[in-house]
């Protein structure tokens, strides 16, 4: 997340969406007439041998997993460290990495890992149970030693954590204080990466500047606002990667992103602008990847205060939007409709049975008609951009005019992302009726249970900013929780999208293709479900 440069407010104007398109057009034209020129000269410029460079949309923060919060950290994360256990490449299925095997109790309350023997961090020093207690207690507990080498922000994915027992050398058990069926899911989270003891006793909070882990790429120099360097780990317990070293160089601006791409500069994009997507699918010597993941940008509705009480106002408001134009002209084409809060990646639990509130501006205006609405003002939060944001400020506008259309007045505030969130995240209270929210989650749990609960309203250390409240939905996220069978977890949360669906506390917008633009000779590239990029069978052949 960016550093906050302020406040700005907008208030929208009838030009305002005229406006922003034209200047897209002239920076397009810009960007056009440099891609002549960018692939005419692309053949002269190469990048060094079996050195993989990417294009990254910022500098990262922290090479510390622990510390980590943004996606941009976790894509440089996940090819230096393991975690016990991983999501198998392709997919969110989890299977064994640092441990090799594991039980459950039947209580569902005993997790026991069967560490792999041999395995050695980029220090020399021998990955043991010791290391995963220490990892995990330097989360979790506030009196460790370590604790204050933090903070650690992502630290309540294992706040079900009661103790971590050593065993053996090589044997390890969590006790958990109730039954959590997304455990082994968060544990291949990146906050579930293991980090070497030896190095945060030796660096302290300077660790997340010299990260050591036992990962397929080690760590070798960050140079600020210009690249990351990581290098083949030839010891590496899952066999050696090709590449000889990776570069991340951070690049925030978009074009600037896609000019070096053709310039030659960079070997891999990721978060392609959808201006230029078709640009790079005609190219002869690139590849384009989009790959829908487990993404949701939705509206959230303020449930505690103001017009959006009356469920009718808020299924109104999802029947106003003109979703499939979002996506189309918007977007233009990197997303699908939304139906619910789930997306449809988690296909062992989506409600295929759902289906996206239609256009219907008509039947929107008879809700609320009926609701009593009197034209008041409808404050509608929208941020500059941000993780997983998509066109955020264009994607404000459009949904600011589908809903004058229906009689709704809606004024927009626009801020900066860091400014934007200390606004959204203590909850809406009197101060805003409605705001954009995007997020990119691991498991179907994640996103229902941390924002959707009653006892995750803001004021209880949550992110339910819309204050929804509905008993039987907060029942079944507890007993989705404590069953670790799949197919009765699936069942639970199809009846939590239904509900949701019809209470409507948010409007349900869309779940985001990511991308990918990559050289012909970059080759075992493929885009995971998890947004990560996992490059240790990536090659990169002349």
């Amino acid at each position: 997340m960016g550093a906050i440069r302020g406040t700005l407010q907008l208030r929208p104007r009838p030009r305002l969406r005229s406006r922003y398109s034209f200047l897209k057009i002239v920076c397009c034209w810009l960007l056009a007439v440099f891609c002549f020129f960018g692939f005419f000269h692309r053949a002269n410029a190469q990048t060094p041998e079996n050195i993989l460079i990417v294009g990254q949309i910022a500098e990262p923060k922290s090479m510390d997993p622990h510390a980590a919060t943004a996606l941009n950290d976790f894509r440089i994360l996940m090819n230096m460290y393991d975690g016990l256990v991983r999501y198998k490449p392709g997919t969110l299925e989890i299977e064994p990495a640092l441990a090799k095997a594991w039980t459950i109790s039947k209580d569902g309350k005993h997790y026991t890992f069967t560490l792999r023997q041999g395995v050695k961090f980029h220090d020399g020093t021998e990955f043991t149970a010791e290391a995963v207690k220490f990892n995990f207690e330097r989360m979790l507990n506030d009196t460790h030693p370590y604790h204050k080498t933090g903070p650690f922000p992502l630290a309540f994915f294992f706040s079900v954590v009661e103790s971590v027992i050593v065993k053996g050398r090589y044997s390890v058990e969590f006790v958990l204080k109730e039954p959590f069926a997304p455990f082994l899911s968060n544990l291949a989270y990146p906050t579930g990466l293991i980090v070497s003891p030896a190095a945060v006793k030796k660096h302290g909070k300077a660790f997340g500047r010299q990260p050591v882990g036992t990962g397929a790429f080690q760590f070798a120099e960050w140079q600020g606002n210009q690249k990351v360097v990581i290098t083949r780990n030839t010891a590496y317990w899952d066999s050696a990667p090709t590449l000889e070293a990776v570069i991340f160089r951070p690049i925030t601006d978009a074009n600037t992103r896609v000019a070096e791409m053709l310039a030659g500069g960079i070997d891999l994009m990721v978060e392609v602008p959808p201006d230029n997507l078709a640009m790079f699918e005609k190219a002869k010597d690139v590849t384009v990847y989009q790959q829908t993941g487990p993404h949701v940008w939705f509206l959230i509705l303020n449930m505690k205060h103001g017009p959006f009480k009356d469920k009718r106002m808020r299924q109104a408001v999802n029947y106003a939007i003109n979703k499939q134009a979002l996506v189309n002209n918007v977007l233009q084409g990197t997303a699908v409709i939304a139906a619910g809060p789930t997306p449809p990646v988690f296909t062992w639990a989506y409600n295929e049975s759902l289906q996206p509130y239609p256009y219907d501006p008509e039947k929107a205006r008879k809700l609320i008609k009926a609701a009593g609405y009197q034209g008041e003002k409808l404050t509608f939060y929208v941020t500059e951009g941000g993780s997983g944001m998509l066109e955020p400020v264009a994607m404000g506008t459009a949904i600011q005019a589908d809903l004058a259309k229906v009689g709704l007045k809606v004024v927009i505030e626009s801020y900066e992302w860091n400014t934007f969130l200390g606004k959204v995240n203590p909850g809406l209270g009197e101060k805003a009726d409605m705001a954009e929210m995007a997020w990119m989650i691991n498991d179907p749990d994640t996103l229902p249970y941390l924002a959707l609960r009653t006892a995750a309203w803001p004021d209880k250390g949550g992110f339910n900013s819309g204050y929804y409240t509905n008993p039987e939905v907060d029942a079944l996220l507890k007993a989705a929780r404590k069953t670790t069978d799949q197919a009765q977890r699936g069942q639970l949360y199809r009846k939590v999208q239904a509900i949701v669906h019809d209470d409507a506390p948010w409007a349900f917008i869309a779940h985001w293709q990511q991308n990918a633009v990559a050289h012909h000779s970059v080759k075992g590239f493929q885009l995971q479900p998890s947004f990560f990029l996992l490059l240790k069978d990536v090659q990169k052949q002349r």
